[in-house]
């Protein structure tokens, strides 16, 4: 332990290498433990099978915040984004709607279904990206803390407090229904099409065990509003070479600032003395000590797995005990030798975004009826991408890779988690039959698989209970409560350690707001 680093950060995902990015750059002694082999955590790219490479967990980029993307030059150091062109959505009759980023051509397709709809269309997307814009303040700063004393946290809670009175009354009101609806009302208040509604809600619902009626999901389904692509709300788009090619790029940055990165470097332990982190163990048995100690880890992995609960105060304990998990997604990767029959759609163009297989919000909610009684969704929501479409060097020539992610998939299955792998490839085949009922045919392109459980995600990935977010994104688990109520401006009970994962504010996806804002209050008064 000759050696002291100003900050160890524990986790190589795209959070923790933010953090480490803006520690550098500020002129820091700055190391990065990653265990596996591969840098990105869930935002990873990889060789799965020969020739196809997969972003085989995080699939779409678009909460990437544009200020994160400036301050650390990621251009420069090889971040492309391609933009996803559309959403298709395939029905069982064989019917399709499609919305595309031509406004008049999405008109022209909802109109098939519903004329009011397509009318409404536009101006629902303008009213969302009115909210997005009035919460981003909320994800690009850390979050308030109502019962603090400190004269700079009031000024912040004031401000916060002008921004809500500055909100016209109707919309006040519109603002309280998106925190406390769920996603498939909030639509019903807009829209009368089944067919439009069910894709639309599904954003509600992803990384939460809950159903699209479930109340609080209009919030999450905001949540995914307030991406951007150059300055575009509601833009999704692909990394080139996978979302693996954000987290190199982060990493790339870090490197150029001054920070060290180390992969196959488990660490065991954090050294913890007299309530203070010292350093870390890893799983070698080497000790490394720090000024300052990050977890890019989710709450329970860091606090109960690395500091064990002997060096946290009980009611700190008890509230990470409680934190919310309940993974309920999976992940299925498919190699193929051709695209995806559809019918009534030729060509590629449809392809060229995502695929939502929703086709009602009933189907939607039997689907969550499986997950509540301890099964994976025998027929499934499915958000398909294809990215070799627009990215050849994810795959060979004429080739194709297909990321499905899917819902419901929960952790805790009737027979118990560890039961997952034998119950495995039979959620991978419930998967490829729902999509076989849409493309028939398309079964018979399949090269190769590979599935990925709730199970697995945790066991190979670090993701407790395999839940993408670090913990569900529910109302009693945002901003001030993150992961728990009097820790969430990323400080830990545990001096010198600090967490700057999406278990932290503001949450999950690949924004990289809990690590740069993790970096800027140690930065500010943290210490270092």
């Amino acid at each position: 332990m000759a050696e002291t680093w100003d900050a160890i950060v524990v986790g190589g995902g795209h959070n923790g290498l933010t953090c480490a990015a803006y520690l550098a750059k500020a002129g820091k002694k700055v190391l990065v433990l990653e265990r596996r082999h591969v840098l990105g955590g869930a935002a990873v790219s990889e060789e799965v099978f020969p020739g196809f490479t997969f972003s085989v967990c995080s699939y779409v980029v678009s909460l990437l915040r544009p200020w994160i993307i400036r301050d650390l030059e990621l251009s420069r150091f090889g971040l492309e984004m391609i933009p996803l062109e559309c959403s298709f959505s395939p029905l069982p009759d064989g019917d399709s709607l499609c919305r595309w980023s031509d406004p008049e051509r999405t008109r022209t397709e909802i109109s098939r279904f519903s004329r009011r709809d397509a009318e409404l269309y536009p101006e629902f997307g303008l009213a969302m990206m009115q909210m997005a814009r009035f919460a981003k303040p909320v994800i690009d700063a850390p979050a308030p803390d109502p019962a603090s004393l400190n004269p700079r946290e009031l000024i912040e809670l004031l401000k916060l407090g002008r921004h809500f009175q500055d909100a016209e009354r109707d919309d006040l009101a519109v603002r309280l229904k998106l925190f406390t609806m769920s996603a498939a009302d909030y639509l019903d208040e807009w829209f009368e099409s089944d067919v439009l509604k069910a894709p639309m809600s599904v954003s509600g619902i992803i990384g939460t065990f809950q159903g699209v009626r479930s109340p609080g999901t209009a919030y999450v389904m905001l949540h995914h509003y307030m991406g951007e692509i150059d300055g575009a709300f509601r833009s999704w788009g692909f990394a080139k070479g996978g979302t693996g090619g954000v987290s190199n790029a982060i990493a790339a940055s870090a490197r150029h600032f001054g920070a060290e990165i180390r992969t196959n470097a488990a660490v065991e332990r954090v050294l913890c003395s007299g309530g203070t982190a010292r350093g870390v163990v890893l799983a070698n048995g080497d000790e490394l000590a720090a000024r300052e100690v990050v977890s890019g880890c989710d709450p329970r992995l860091t606090f109960l797995g690395l500091v064990g609960r002997e060096e946290l105060p009980d009611d700190f304990a008890t509230q990470i005990e409680r934190f919310k998990f309940r993974g309920s997604s999976g992940k299925v990767n498919i190699a193929l030798d051709r695209l995806p029959p559809f019918p009534g759609r030729e060509g590629d163009l449809h392809l060229r975004g995502d695929i939502a297989v929703a086709p009602g919000v009933e189907y939607l909610e039997r689907a969550f009826d499986d997950a509540k009684y301890g099964d994976f969704s025998r027929r499934p929501y499915i958000n398909i991408v294809l990215p070799s479409i627009v990215d050849p060097s994810v795959a060979p020539p004429g080739k194709h890779v297909m990321s499905c992610f899917v819902q419901y998939a929960p952790y805790d299955i009737k027979e118990g988690p560890e039961r997952w792998p034998e119950r495995r490839e039979a959620f991978g085949d419930a998967v490829c039959d729902t999509i076989e009922e849409l493309a028939p045919g398309f079964k018979d392109s399949i090269l190769h698989r590979q599935v990925l459980s709730p199970w697995d995600l945790e066991r190979e990935y670090g993701l407790t209970e395999g839940n993408i977010f670090h913990g569900e994104l529910s109302l009693e688990q945002l901003a001030f409560l993150r992961p728990a109520a009097g820790w969430a401006r990323y400080r830990t009970p545990v001096k010198h350690l600090w967490l700057c994962g999406s278990g932290a504010h503001p949450g999950g996806g690949i924004m990289g707001s809990p690590g740069a804002l993790c970096a800027k209050t140690m930065l500010n008064g943290g210490g270092l």
